[in-house]
């Protein structure tokens, strides 16, 4: 088998997006979106490429490559994938391609951020060298900067930058416990600097720092998130980013904290883990309840959506920290499904957003006589996002749930209330948005030619979302075998660390 891989997949996956962006600059506005369009589906085919030539029968990393670059400094290129980040990148594909096929204005300048952060995503998921998923984690924060300050709305430099600062300087913690955790590996193997993953899983750090680096990486992870109470920066980034802006940052940079946790946090600190289970299980709680507290009262549709994002990412965290297949399974599948399920309700609410120029849940009413498919798509991708059963929403929390329930039953059954709550206010926000009689009057005609048909490539875009709920929601094996073999591994190398 290994003698049929290509051993530069993963390079290819990282470096064809950045590259091919180039001439994207070159281009007109008119030529801009085929050239994106074709780009992502192209690094889609070459993901589904690596999706039937990775093993899932095994859940160790695969596709690997290393390279030195400052030898040093332990600075090396080092990248692979298991089951765990092979979904993520199978995810970051599929979502920046709906993104690239979905964009109508300010064509060139969106698909330049969509494909440098492609790239960027890419080697996120990949890294297995600290330093090196330290600098694309960064770097990442720079094209959402971009497209918040210069195309958000309302006060948007203010809230790109309050975007860019929070995260930032939080990620400095990070770099600092990175840093310290590479000093105290060279101390006690007696060699130079190293920031590989590995290096870093055999060496255990003594009881009396372990804490604060602990601390250190939670807070660089916590806002990026957002973790309560780390969530200050949402309303802002969330509420005033164009569409595109907030569908990334809803599905795909908000994963990059909770793949962090799984792939750094979890095995190097298992111990802290099970030793502060209760107050970090409290502040997850926190977000479950806190943010559909949130959501329920939100006037304007995309700060509703960035809350109950929020709510739901706080099950996931349980699930994480859970240490069993069932909880860390569940919620690496809930971090795919909440990729697809938020993807899909910005992008409906940009509909509107296009055609209305408001996103405020009182600006409209009866918009399902004007508009049915669309309110068909909005009823599907509003009962995953609920946790209904048959959809892909079900299967992550449910598994989650399932999970940390072992652990804490009473804190379990709150987190559940999730389920409620999300019902509650997704289903007044369609009563009120789809439902009643529509307006009489000269504002009907204004508001019927407002609200016209989805296009082509609005309905093609939310299909594949819907499709992909659903077939997850009724098979989600395809997922969760390769998820629960890495998984399995990992609370594997868990166990060694705890008993030792």
């Amino acid at each position: 088998m290994d003698a049929l891989l290509p051993h530069h997949f993963l390079s290819v996956l990282i470096f064809f997006p950045i590259v091919a962006c180039l001439p994207l600059f070159g281009l007109s506005e008119k030529h801009a979106k085929p050239y994106g369009v074709l780009v992502t589906a192209l690094e889609l085919a070459l993901v589904v490429g690596l999706w039937v030539l990775f093993d899932k029968d095994t859940g160790v990393l695969q596709f690997e490559e290393f390279a030195d670059l400052v030898k040093q400094a332990g600075i090396n290129y080092h990248v692979g994938v298991d089951g765990i980040s092979l979904i993520l990148l199978v995810l970051t594909a599929f979502i920046l391609f709906l993104l690239a096929l979905y964009v109508s204005k300010h064509i060139k300048d969106m698909l330049i951020c969509i494909l440098l952060l492609e790239g960027i995503l890419m080697g996120v998921f990949t890294s297995l060298n600290l330093i090196f998923f330290y600098v694309f984690w960064e770097v990442s924060l720079l094209p959402v900067l971009y497209m918040i300050g210069r195309y958000g709305v309302g006060p948007k430099v203010y809230s790109g930058l309050k975007f860019f600062l929070y995260t930032f300087l939080a990620s400095l913690f990070m770099l600092l416990a990175i840093l310290y955790y590479a000093h105290a590996c060279s101390l006690a193997l007696d060699t130079p600097f190293n920031f590989d993953l590995e290096t870093f899983n055999s060496v255990m750090l003594p009881p009396k720092v372990r804490l604060w680096v602990f601390i250190a990486f939670f807070v660089g992870i916590a806002v990026k998130i957002p973790i309560f109470p780390f969530h200050n920066w949402l309303p802002y980034a969330y509420g005033n980013a164009p569409v595109v802006g907030s569908a990334v940052l809803s599905a795909l940079l908000l994963k990059m904290g909770t793949y962090a946790m799984v792939r750094f946090l979890l095995p190097l600190f298992p111990n802290v883990i099970l030793h502060y289970f209760l107050p970090l299980s409290v502040l997850a709680l926190l977000m479950v309840l806190y943010g559909g507290l949130l959501a329920s009262a939100q006037k304007e549709m995309k700060r509703l959506i960035a809350y109950s994002s929020m709510s739901h990412m706080g099950v996931a965290l349980l699930g994480l920290y859970a240490l069993n297949v069932e909880g860390v399974g569940g919620a690496v599948f809930t971090m795919f499904s909440h990729g697809l399920v938020s993807a899909g309700l910005f992008i409906l609410v940009g509909v509107l957003l296009d055609r209305c120029n408001s996103s405020k849940i009182v600006a409209f009413k009866g918009v399902a006589h004007s508009m049915p498919a669309y309110a068909a798509f909005f009823m599907v991708l509003l009962l995953a996002n609920v946790g209904m059963p048959l959809t892909s929403g079900f299967v992550g929390e449910f598994l989650s749930l399932l999970g940390f329930f072992k652990s804490s039953p009473f804190i379990a059954f709150l987190a559940g209330t999730t389920i409620i709550l999300s019902a509650i206010y997704m289903l007044v926000l369609y009563k009120k948005v789809f439902y009643g009689a529509e307006p009489q009057g000269f504002y009907t005609l204004k508001k019927a030619k407002a609200l016209s048909p989805l296009s082509c490539a609005e309905k093609s875009v939310l299909a594949l979302l819907v499709a992909a709920v659903l077939f997850l929601g009724i098979y989600p094996k395809p997922l969760l075998a390769p998820i629960e073999q890495s998984v399995q591994v990992l609370l594997e190398s868990l166990q060694g660390r705890i008993n030792a």
